[in-house]
């Protein structure tokens, strides 16, 4: 089989992708990360995936490239990670008693091919309501400041929520296993 490369840094995505069985390298990409003018949340996501996966393919050619990406959305919003307290405060204030929409993009390099086909699972969090006190809390105990939307739903975060639906529970955490299993079954990884 060929070699397969993760374009991500992040420990979150390469727990996840442990959980296929898979053997792989974990490179982080080096892209430019920033929202172009007037980007919908969902097309972000899918750029920067197929972005990560391509840079980190010009560097490992002949090897299975898997890149991914995540935002959260609310009202119309793009919440990308928080990166200190005061902003996670503030985007989980903003969040309180509202539906987020976090959306999260896998795409994958085909060596053979050069092509790279991406897929996004939109996962939507309903949060409860939530008291000042209770953020901030939340936000010295986790310190979330790594993901967006400023929460972990594989944490404590999921007390945070009324309900969260989504066609991939994993999509939540960084990496859609369902989508991405998919995509590696097309270029002949097949798991089980």
């Amino acid at each position: 089989m060929t070699g397969i490369v993760l374009a991500s840094s992040s420990p979150y995505r390469a727990e996840l992708l442990r959980r296929l069985r898979l053997d792989f390298e974990q490179v982080a990409p080096a892209i430019d990360e920033s929202v172009a003018a007037d980007e919908m949340a969902d097309h972000y996501v899918r750029r920067l995936a197929r972005e990560k996966a391509l840079a980190v393919a010009e560097r490992y050619p002949d090897r299975i490239v898997i890149g991914s990406d995540q935002c959260s959305e609310c009202h119309g919003q793009i919440l990308g990670k928080p990166g200190n307290m005061e902003r996670a405060i503030k985007q989980l204030t903003n969040a309180s008693g509202q539906r987020v929409t976090l959306f999260t993009a896998v795409a994958v390099h085909d060596p053979d091919s050069r092509h790279v086909e991406v897929e996004m699972v939109p996962t939507y969090v309903h949060f409860r309501r939530l008291e000042r006190s209770a953020i901030e809390r939340y936000v010295h105990l986790e310190k979330p400041l790594d993901c967006a939307g400023a929460f972990r739903a594989e944490g404590l975060g999921i007390a945070l929520f009324e309900r969260i639906q989504s066609d991939d529970p994993n999509a939540i955490i960084g990496l859609p296993l369902i989508a991405l299993t998919r995509l590696l079954a097309r270029i002949g990884i097949v798991r089980p």
